[in-house]
């Protein structure tokens, strides 16, 4: 049976739509008609005799049999692009669209305030931001790149670690002169410990803590419970409790006082900082771009003497 060419034009309106989640971005991004969108994905449907989507007026969904068809497809059309590209010498161009899953605590404390410059050196390219309690499908959601703290947990993503970044237990003078400095870790099984979420196992992070050779564990329980960062870090510093947090973000809270380290011997655990992406044979210059960003923003706050370690 010969191959139908007009399948591969309903495949790339297809990708249009799961990447703008509606017929009405869809369009936008390809420069058709909504009308012309739905026509399309209705013609792509019965060439291939299955439902690709469900449809509501208010949601837009993948069908499971659509979910599969696009996981399969999508790697294709991503080497068509590449290969595009390369052919018109503009391989090594940063531009067009860039959607980055992004952990929730990187984003607003590390890398908020310093995007202007990137965007600078990079005018043709936009970036969409996702984040979230952890990883979804990247390639069913159209997603190019992810940066998260912890190794990824499927196999088909390829991982580069970018930096380690150091944990401090921290509060605020206020908690401290209501309830006391502790003098070691094990003292905190006697604190309120404000807790943060493993999404992945859905408990509480375990509090380790590491002194040259030395490791212990301790056990901590506090009123509150997270999964957002932002919000851990600003209650630790309101005095409801202590906080393990990653060192970066927190620079000028413990230089101006309204935080302080704990422990300063026991900086030892570290939490690294992994991008991840689909594998391809050639990765797009926009992706290995912001990577780059990232290490080098990374590596220039874990010098940083604001950090105070």
């Amino acid at each position: 049976m010969p191959f139908d060419t007009r399948i591969l034009s309903g495949v790339s309106v297809l990708v249009a739509v799961v990447e703008g989640g509606s017929f009405v971005k869809a369009a936008e991004l390809i420069g058709i008609t909504d009308s012309g969108v739905s026509r399309a994905i209705s013609r792509l449907e019965g060439r291939l005799g299955m439902r690709l989507l469900d449809r509501t007026t208010r949601s837009l969904t993948l069908t499971d049999e659509g979910r599969r068809f696009y996981e399969e497809v999508k790697p294709h059309l991503n080497a068509i692009e590449d290969a595009a590209l390369i052919a018109s010498g503009s391989g090594s161009a940063v531009r067009g669209r860039l959607k980055v899953d992004i952990d929730p605590f990187f984003l607003p404390l590390v890398l908020a305030g310093r995007l202007g410059a990137f965007c600078e050196r990079h005018p043709d390219l936009s970036i969409e931001f996702v984040t979230r309690e952890h990883v979804g499908d990247l390639v069913a959601e159209g997603i190019d790149l992810a940066i998260r703290f912890s190794q990824p947990r499927l196999a088909t993503l390829v991982a580069r670690k970018l930096i380690e970044a150091p944990i401090l237990t921290v509060a605020s003078p206020r908690y401290l002169e209501r309830y006391g400095h502790p003098a070691h870790p094990r003292d905190l099984v006697a604190h309120r410990c404000l807790q943060f979420l493993d999404p992945y196992t859905g408990r509480p992070f375990d509090w380790e803590f590491v002194r040259g050779d030395e490791t212990i564990e301790v056990p901590t329980a506090g009123p509150l419970t997270f999964t957002d960062p932002k919000s851990m870090l600003q209650e630790c510093i309101a005095g409801t409790g202590v906080a393990q947090v990653i060192g970066w973000g927190i620079g000028e809270a413990l230089a101006r006082g309204s935080l302080i380290d704990l422990f300063p011997d026991w900086h030892g655990e570290r939490f690294p900082l992994f991008a991840f992406h689909p594998s391809r044979k050639h990765l797009p210059a926009k992706v290995r771009t912001f990577i780059e960003f990232c290490a080098e923003i990374t590596t220039a706050i874990e010098r940083s003497v604001l950090i105070g370690i």
